[in-house]
């Protein structure tokens, strides 16, 4: 306990605000080597992200390894996932896009397991950690590497694709400008560069009645409405959190 305490204390000073959760994680992660255990808090200390030094993070109550380099999920997209899984059939088929670590893949296919969920990344090393969290996963751009078959027959699309305006990239947490990709952040001068790319691309997948769910932010979902009206997409739900900042937009595939 006096250990858990001191790792606790320092990780509080260095202005961690779940102190007391990562100290036990990265207790867990030593293994009672104290040697093991400093060199973990102070690459923690250092801004690394939790993720990368214990090996895995928790997404919709399931354990998901993230390798070293591999973007981190975050607890702010577990209502986009969740709601995808809503979304996607008993058996059904679902794509989700900038897969990552595949947190979301796995979340829609533990959630239906019966259904086919297939996912891309273009990083190399996002798509051999999905692999290993089980995710039927793809290496390239957006939708350029996924089976020809599925064109016409998924049922949902889900991303957290890069949206962040490149004139914000500065305003991110000091850490992440550090450690993580600006890969998975950019989506270019106005934040959507990405995001329209998915939607002029997504009706050659869906079929009509099928679901299209993208996390973005600001007001970004404004900015896209002549977009999604462009490409017959109807319904339009922008999805926002407990504080009423916007998440996400969901949106139906016309006939």
């Amino acid at each position: 306990m006096a250990i858990l305490q001191t790792v606790t204390t320092r990780l509080n000073d260095a202005g961690f605000i779940a102190a007391d959760e990562e100290a036990q994680e990265l207790l867990d992660c030593a293994v009672g080597d104290e040697a093991v255990l400093d060199a973990l808090v102070e690459r923690r200390l250092s801004g690394e992200p939790l993720a990368w030094i214990t090996g895995f993070a928790m997404f919709c109550g399931a354990r998901i390894k993230v390798d070293r380099g591999v973007f981190v999920p975050r607890w702010q997209s577990e209502p986009l996932a969740r709601r995808a899984a809503w979304r996607l059939p008993l058996r059904g088929v679902g794509i989700d896009l900038c897969t990552g670590s595949g947190a979301i893949a796995k979340t829609l296919f533990c959630d239906r397991p019966n259904s086919r969920v297939v996912a891309s990344d273009l990083d190399q090393r996002a798509v051999a950690c999905a692999a290993s969290n089980g995710v039927e996963v793809f290496h390239g751009d957006l939708f350029t590497p996924l089976p020809r078959e599925l064109e016409g027959q998924v049922d949902v699309i889900v991303g957290v694709v890069p949206y962040v305006p490149t004139r914000s990239m500065a305003l991110l947490p000091r850490d992440t400008l550090v450690f993580e990709s600006t890969l998975s952040y950019d989506g270019g001068e106005d934040g959507v560069e990405i995001l329209r790319r998915v939607l002029e691309e997504s009706p050659k997948f869906l079929h009509s009645g099928g679901f299209l769910l993208l996390e973005l932010g600001g007001e970004e979902a404004d900015v896209l409405r002549d977009d999604l009206a462009r490409y017959s997409f109807k319904d339009i739900t922008v999805l926002s959190d407990d504080d009423g900042d916007v998440r996400g937009i969901e949106a139906t595939m016309g006939s």
